[in-house]
């Protein structure tokens, strides 16, 4: 798996709820994708309900910070490139499945389906918005911030039809 595979597939790791499956893959994540280590070693002292109440609050709050790439459209933008349907064709035309109780815009669905594929079209495409999502982490202090910062910074910048 190339390195930008392994921290496309770290990143939606650490950007979903944090249960027991991250914090038994955190020393796994820290030394796989070292651009994550802000986040991952703050994981790591950080006890998982205290954790987990900071996720709802940042991810799950009327600010705008959510994980759904379709909140981050500007208008006018063109909102069929991220259908529910258009996603889950995507998936499967690469021989993959959307099975989780997300919707398929959820962006560790996407980064997942980035690193399993290579193909940076969703996320080169919605750039603006994981830019958008990432300043605004940063002006929360959240150490999720981080996470965007280093999965923006991995694009290409030449942005490719899905």
């Amino acid at each position: 798996m190339p390195s930008d595979a392994v921290l496309y597939q770290a990143a939606a790791l650490c950007l979903t709820y944090p249960d027991d499956d991250l914090y038994a893959r955190l020393p796994l994540l820290r030394e796989a994708a070292p651009p994550l280590r802000a986040f991952t070693d703050h994981a790591a002292v950080t006890p998982r309900p205290e954790l987990a109440e900071h996720y709802v609050r940042v991810f799950h709050s009327e600010d705008r910070s959510g994980l759904h790439l379709s909140r981050w459209y500007e208008e006018g933008a063109r909102r069929d490139r991220m259908s529910p349907a258009r996603l889950t064709g995507l998936y499967r035309r690469h021989g993959l499945e959307f099975t989780g109780d997300e919707l398929p815009d959820f962006l560790p669905s996407v980064l997942e389906f980035t690193a399993r594929t290579g193909d940076t079209g969703l996320l080169t495409g919605h750039r603006a918005g994981l830019e958008r999502l990432r300043s605004q982490l940063a002006d929360h202090g959240t150490p999720y911030a981080s996470v965007l910062n280093a999965v923006c910074a991995a694009l290409p910048t030449v942005y490719t039809e899905p």
